[in-house]
């Protein structure tokens, strides 16, 4: 039985973490097919938008523990796998929406972090575990830590408390924090406004907000204006100034965007 299932229309792919029975726990069966549909979805060109959903009541739970416990002495335990997955969806380039409907621990966080967009229900609660456990939260740092204030991270990376979607909110572990009965309406208004960006842009901003300034200003804003310049004399530029100036849909918007979900 599959545990990430795939549905798709009017451009937008939803992969529903379908484990509830271990609550959705990042298994080593459970990321591979995770990492399989995004490799599927980065080649299929109707794919503009993925959205990261679960069924059952907790988004995730991180690392199958039991699977870690059988598997520590075989030598790489699950939570390795953590990265593999986290790289595949901060690298991705195209737009990921996090619905986040349930509690998330650990590595679930990881998984929300790496989202360019996460949109959670407000009773939804969130806890750094890992030091409650005698383990660190190393892996899911790299995503956590550039989304996360300071002050926030060291309190919560340190006493393990639980917090809810309001607090996710304010310290940048989400985009928003919505009641449990808006959270559908939410994710699709997003989804809405992401598919009308042009698929090479959309990839485009994503390296920009992976960016690292170094170098003086000038050189650096010499490096933005080649790189603006290239975008504006691409085919794709050309279509959406074209577009704009005729007051039509770009070719690369969906005819219905609300459509099929």
């Amino acid at each position: 039985m599959a545990l990430v299932r795939t549905v798709t229309g009017a451009g937008v792919t939803t992969m529903t973490l379908d484990s509830p029975a271990n609550r959705n726990a990042l298994s080593t069966p459970l990321m591979r097919e995770l990492l399989d549909a995004l490799a599927e979805a980065l080649t299929d060109p109707s794919v503009r938008v993925v959205v990261l959903s679960h069924t059952g009541p907790v988004f995730c739970s991180g690392a199958d523990l039991k699977e870690t416990a059988e598997a520590r002495a075989a030598g790489r335990v699950p939570a390795e796998m953590i990265a593999d997955v986290l790289a595949a969806l901060w690298e991705f380039p195209k737009p990921v929406v996090a619905r986040v409907g349930g509690p998330a621990r650990a590595g679930g966080l990881g998984l929300i972090a790496a989202a360019d967009i996460a949109v959670c229900a407000r009773g939804a609660t969130f806890a750094f575990s890992e030091v409650r456990l005698g383990v660190i939260p190393a892996v899911i740092s790299a995503t956590v830590l550039p989304r996360l204030a300071p002050r926030a991270a060291a309190e919560l990376y340190l006493t393990g408390d639980v917090f809810d979607g309001d607090r996710a909110e304010r310290i940048g572990l989400v985009t928003a924090a919505v009641e449990a009965d808006e959270l559908d309406d939410a994710v699709r208004r997003y989804c809405d406004s992401l598919v009308l960006g042009g698929p090479l842009a959309l990839a485009g901003a994503k390296q920009l907000l992976r960016r690292t300034p170094s170098g003086p200003i000038r050189a650096e804003l010499a490096e933005l204006s080649t790189r603006s310049a290239g975008y504006f004399r691409s085919p794709e530029g050309r279509e959406g100034v074209a577009a704009f100036r005729e007051k039509r849909a770009a070719t690369w918007v969906p005819v219905t965007p609300s459509a099929d979900r």
